[in-house]
């Protein structure tokens, strides 16, 4: 057989074997035979191992019991043999090839490394391989002997999830093949040095995302021989590839990649629409723990792992995860204004603690947290995870309760709103997600930014998630296409519909805005700091054919399809103004109202003035101010009326946010046309101001200094300052206490950066008065 070592041993070496006596000479006598003997299994193994002492000659010889015994010419004592070790054992392995066996497994994990580099992964901590799907990569195995193709056979086993199937994608065989193809699983050897193998792998483009633990299974080519398994011990992380043109999250520009995929710091908008506010954002989906947490959530999730190599599964999936409302997700939505027993949603700067957090407690949810804050989340899940992600603001946005599609405003008899039915609210602003994916589900042409939600606001098929629903189905009315497409059409393009109670107690339609919900749509400009506006993904412009078609046909799918009627002239309108950036926190809240007739008669009314302390998402909390305010116009008059709100009225009523909402409503006597608006406007809070000190040097100590203000003529209680940035220093909390009536606090932190490049450290204020108060500091570190 290939390999046989035959041990020959002549009479000179019998003294070194273990159990074999000193030579006595023999004579012996030989008659020869007339029939031949065939030997037995044990002559011819004597045989092989001593040829000297069994011979075979070309004839066949019987022993004859003739042997004389010879003794020793001289008497001599019998030596003892010198100790040598036992020989090998004679086993199978003897005659046949070495077994091949994996002694270790080297997965090339380095941050540095060509995997990591080519992957993308490369800013990930740690040194765990972390590969994208669709896409080669190397590793290295070391045998106890030389691999040779022509007697040996080997093939890579990953497994993930609890029940790995190979029908279900989670048990996937690696064949070795000469040449690799695509979208396919298949690896190929590419180097090789005495025992050790380099192998380039491949993977499919449809491979689950999730960790995979490593088995290698080796056997000989003909078959029929041990077959070993060795267990690499070590895992790998499989992700969404966005470079790969055959992923369904492929995403065709290297700057939209570099911002919505790599990018780990943002901006979130929020205010209102003519007081839209930024606040930075440390999304951080490559820190330390986070892709731990991000995996941890997908397996808490109880999703099957089959289903994980659908973005569209993974993406609705998270939607519900971030939530805690029904599956003991990462965050506890509040909106109550008590947060005493966790941490004001207003108060944290970014991602990574809370999802550390909710890692580390084995998925107990954090508290709290409001729109903004399941949108960073999100978007720093599904960036982890490899989905091309960006944080939107949506501005006047409507919340549909009842599928009309419609946002609905109901009024008494006396033109007052009738709170117990209004149950649709406009917020103020709302923060969702947009996530790049092709919708092969869907009818062609629906691919590319899709919306997603983790807010829970309304429930979709029993569990509080939203999305992915298509944008390009949300502007053209496409409301049947699914997922919650409805919804979001409302948010954005659905009209305010205004219905009056009468007598009788039935309800007329008498007054609509067409342009009441989805202006200035943002999200952070692709490689700066600036506010780009994508209403226009989101809807056709204002007043264009195209809308109104939308609309009317978003409309019929709902659950008022009659709730477009003929429009009835109108010559009078009212719009409310405000001056630069708006009233300020601690100060009156000043604004006009601007009341035109368009006609060449008089025009007399009276508006009806409300206005009423408001969370964000447009539920007033109480009116603190009403008023009537009436109005005789001359013809093709304007009349700019100013409106106050004295600081005293309200300083013990606001809420987050310090949002207000002002409701006019009013009849013109000569016509009966309805005159109806709505206005929010939130009271300016300062800025913290933060000023770099010292060289900003990794490994070197610095320093940076936060001011702030208080623009109260009160105290705050209980004061408390958050502080992070990624690369410079971990977050943590800075309690102040009471903080009196226009003063100033300064705060200096001392802290080494560790990461070279731009950083951005981030502070914000936290207290029961004063809310939304927050600053960053651009920092440039350079190499010691």
């Amino acid at each position: 057989m290939p390999g046989e070592r035959l041990n020959v041993r002549g009479a000179s070496e019998v003294g070194r074997f273990h159990g074999a006596a000193p030579p006595t000479l023999v004579e012996v006598t030989i008659q020869e035979g007339e029939k031949k003997q065939e030997d037995g299994a044990c002559r011819r193994w004597l045989r092989k191992m001593c040829p000297c002492c069994c011979q075979r000659g070309t004839s066949s010889y019987d022993l004859t019991d003739k042997v004389e015994a010879l003794k020793p010419l001289v008497p001599t004592p019998t030596p003892i043999p010198t100790p040598t070790p036992d020989p090998p054992k004679p086993d199978g392995n003897e005659m046949e090839v070495l077994a091949l066996t994996v002694r270790a497994v080297d997965l090339l994990g380095s941050r540095t490394g060509q995997n990591r580099t080519e992957h993308h992964t490369h800013l990930f901590q740690g040194d765990e391989l972390v590969i994208r799907r669709g896409q080669t990569f190397q590793m290295e195995l070391e045998f106890n002997r030389p691999f040779s193709a022509n007697t040996d056979k080997m093939h890579l086993n990953l497994r993930t999830g609890p029940l790995p199937m190979v029908s279900k994608g989670t048990h996937v065989i690696i064949p070795l093949t000469d040449e690799l193809e695509d979208e396919r699983w298949e690896a190929k050897v590419v180097e090789q040095d005495g025992n050790r193998v380099k192998l380039s792998v491949n993977s499919t483009p449809r491979a689950v995302v999730g960790r995979y633990g490593l088995t290698v299974t080796t056997c000989p080519a003909g078959g029929g021989g041990a077959v070993a398994t060795h267990d690499a011990d070590k895992t790998i992380v499989m992700l969404f590839n966005p470079w790969c043109e055959e992923d369904t999250v492929f995403l065709d520009e290297e700057e939209e990649r570099k911002e919505y995929l790599l990018n780990d710091i943002g901006r979130i908008y929020y205010g209102t629409e003519n007081q839209i506010g930024a606040r930075t954002w440390n999304f951080g989906q490559f820190h330390e723990g986070v892709l731990e947490a991000c995996l941890y959530i997908l397996e808490k999730s109880e999703m099957p792992p089959s289903g994980r190599g659908d973005p569209v599964n993974v993406v609705r999936v998270i939607s519900a995860m971030v939530n805690a409302q029904d599956d003991f997700g990462v965050l506890v939505g509040n909106w109550s204004g008590n947060y005493s027993d966790g941490v004001a949603p207003t108060a944290w700067s970014g991602s990574v603690e809370i999802l550390r957090q909710y890692h580390a407690s084995e998925g107990t949810p954090v508290e709290y947290g409001q729109c903004w804050v399941f949108s960073g989340l999100t978007t720093t899940v599904l960036r982890c995870l490899g989905i091309p992600t960006r944080s939107v603001t949506n501005f006047q946005s409507a919340h549909d309760t009842d599928v009309s599609l419609t946002t609905d405003v109901y009024l008494d008899e006396n033109m007052e709103p009738i709170d117990s039915l209004n149950a649709d609210s406009i917020w103020n602003f709302h923060v969702w997600n947009d996530c790049w994916l092709a919708r092969p589900d869907l009818p062609q042409g629906n691919g590319g930014w899709q919306a997603v939600d983790s807010t829970p606001q309304e429930t979709s098929q029993g569990t509080f998630c939203c999305g992915p629903a298509s944008v390009n189905a949300i502007r053209s009315g496409q409301v049947f296409l699914k997922h919650d497409t409805p919804f979001v059409f409302a948010e954005v393009n659905s009209d305010k519909i205004y219905w009056q109670r009468n007598l009788d107690g039935s309800f007329s339609q008498i007054h609509s805005e067409k342009k009441a919900v989805g202006h200035h749509i943002s999200t952070k400009a692709v490689g700066s700091d600036e506010r780009a506006d994508i209403t226009h993904l989101y809807k056709h412009l204002e007043d264009s054919e195209e809308e109104r078609i939308a609309v009317e046909t978003a409309s019929r799918y709902g659950s008022k399809p009659e709730a477009y009627s003929t429009p009835m002239a109108e010559d009078v309108s009212v719009e409310v103004k405000m001056d630069g950036e708006g009233p300020q926190m601690g100060a009156d809240a000043k604004l006009s109202i601007l009341v035109k007739n368009l006609s060449a008669q008089p025009r007399r009314t009276t508006l009806h003035s409300q206005v009423a302390v408001m969370y964000y998402t447009g539920v007033p909390k109480g009116t603190v101010k009403k008023e009537k305010i009436p109005v005789e116009l001359l013809p093709n008059e304007e009349k700019t009326i100013d409106w106050v709100l004295p600081y005293q009225q309200y300083q013990d009523q606001l809420v987050d946010q310090a949002a207000l909402m002002l409701t006019l409503s009013g009849r013109v006597f000569e016509t009966q046309q309805v005159l109806a608006s709505q206005t929010t406007f939130r009271l300016r809070t300062p800025d913290l101001e933060i000023k770099p000190l010292g060289d900003a040097v990794v490994g070197k100590k610095m320093a940076a200094k936060i001011t702030f203000t208080n623009p109260l003529p009160r105290t705050l209680k209980a004061v408390v300052f958050r502080v992070e940035g990624l690369g410079l220093q971990k977050g943590h909390q800075v309690v102040v206490g009471d903080v009196a009536g226009h003063s100033k606090v300064t705060l200096t932190e001392h802290f080494i950066p560790t990461d070279v490049g731009p950083r951005k450290l981030v502070a914000s204020l936290d207290c029961k008065q004063l809310t939304q108060v927050h600053g960053v500091a651009d920092i440039l570190v350079q190499e010691p």
